[in-house]
């Protein structure tokens, strides 16, 4: 008893080292803006200044304090990634499980996929930024979207295609439920792992492309403190105060990487346990 014990503790805590990183980087920047020891915008050293006195990673090319700036940073870029997730991940969930459930409405899906699939993302972005142009930070969020949809629901109609044949599934149709009743209450709960595993690529990419969309300045205007547009505005003194552009830098990296560990640990526990 003891060795099974310990053998269903060991991958329980290796899951908790993968999780534990996303999870308390997460909690840091929400907390960040109440911690932080100067306001965003007010100068406390000289342009570039390097680290030092009121100034722990200096000051960036306005003399303001990089440490705060860092701190507050972060909860609009998560914010904005957990909303991209969550709608993409919902949307192209019911759209995928309608393709694989009917033959004519996955036709017309797969196709409208295919075609949008094809549209770059830094052209989507830029394409619907300057349609809307005050748009600002929701364009980014709305073109992020409107990118990540097809893809996702391929990938998702592709899982739900062999689970469709199964005799459940098939009862299920044939005394007359409900396609929505069949999704909800057949589909879904054996795709809990190919949907957490989106659901972490989906927060990843949207990170990476907010922060491309931010870095272009499409979306946050200066003197907005976001990670992304701290890396731009600092890039020109970058041997004067490295930190200015590093600590960002490294903050959107680490984020990524440990958001998508986390998402891959619980997809492989879920697909582990699934009925």
């Amino acid at each position: 008893m003891t060795s099974a014990a310990a053998s269903r503790r060991r991958p329980q805590a290796r899951a908790l080292r993968r999780i534990a990183p996303g999870l308390l980087l997460i909690l840091a920047a929400l907390a960040g803006p109440f911690l932080a020891p100067h306001p965003i915008d007010t100068p406390v050293a000289i342009p570039f200044a390097p680290p030092g006195g009121d100034a722990l990673l200096g000051g960036d090319q306005l003399g303001r304090d990089v440490l705060s700036r860092l701190m507050s940073g972060g909860v609009a870029l998560i914010g904005s990634a957990l909303t991209v997730a969550v709608i993409v991940t919902t949307v192209a969930v019911w759209l995928g499980c309608l393709a694989a459930l009917s033959p004519v409405a996955g036709r017309f899906v797969e196709r409208a996929a295919d075609i949008a699939v094809l549209l770059p993302p830094v052209l989507g972005i830029m394409l619907i930024a300057l349609a809307w142009p005050g748009g600002g930070r929701f364009a980014v969020i709305l073109a992020t979207i409107v990118l990540g949809v097809p893809y996702t629901t391929r990938v998702v109609a592709g899982a739900a295609a062999p689970l469709v044949t199964a005799g459940y599934i098939e009862a299920a149709i044939a005394s007359g439920e409900r396609l929505t009743y069949v999704t909800a209450r057949e589909l879904l709960p054996n795709l809990r792992s190919t949907l957490l595993a989106l659901f972490g690529l989906r927060f990843v990419e949207a990170v990476y492309i907010i922060s491309m969309a931010g870095f272009l300045q499409i979306g946050p205007q200066p003197p907005a403190a976001d990670w992304a547009l701290m890396i731009r505005e600092n890039a020109g003194g970058i041997l004067l105060n490295p930190w200015a552009v590093l600590a960002p830098s490294v903050a959107i990296a680490v984020l990524a990487i440990s958001v998508n560990l986390a998402s891959g640990s619980l997809a492989r526990r879920q697909g582990a346990v699934r009925p």
